[in-house]
């Protein structure tokens, strides 16, 4: 399991471009997980900047559902209790043409502390006190989820 948490981040990081070579497609899963005060669960990754949902890509033999479990269980400990809200699929052609992000919202959880190589910090935030080091694309998601704004069909 340890060998596993070092090895899964350099895999993604050199194998990633290989995959988008190989695949037309790519499909990812975001969790907006939601705690009891509206705060919500953001991560910095150690590859990557700025704060963002949890979540990552959806491998061959998985559902989305399981992607979703699996990725927030190794990046932040948090273990689904219940079925997650789908909120949108979006498009995400800024790094690959062939990308989509599916994104759930997350209320019903439980979370057990957690480190993981791949991720710098795991932080819960206010939706009024949000990092000034957000992604653009966490930030405007936010915005539709809790301000009732049409979700765009671009991440």
């Amino acid at each position: 399991m340890i060998l596993a948490r070092i090895i899964r981040p350099l895999l993604k990081f050199t194998l990633q471009p290989y995959f988008r070579l190989k695949r037309g497609q790519t499909l990812g899963v975001r969790g907006v997980v939601v705690d009891g005060d509206n705060k919500v669960l953001l991560v910095r990754h150690t590859y990557a900047p700025g704060w963002m949902f949890p979540g990552g890509g959806v491998e061959h033999n998985e559902t989305l559902e399981m992607a979703l479990a699996k990725e927030l269980d190794e990046e932040v400990g948090v273990t689904l209790r219940n079925q997650p809200e789908l909120f949108a699929i979006y498009a995400n052609f800024q790094h690959f043409k062939g990308d989509h992000v599916v994104l759930f919202i997350v209320r019903e959880w439980d979370k057990v502390d957690r480190s993981c190589l791949e991720i710098a910090e795991a932080r819960f935030f206010d939706l009024d006190n949000l990092p000034e080091e957000i992604t653009s694309g966490t930030n405007a998601r936010l915005q539709e989820i809790f301000s009732n704004v049409k979700p765009a069909q671009q991440w």
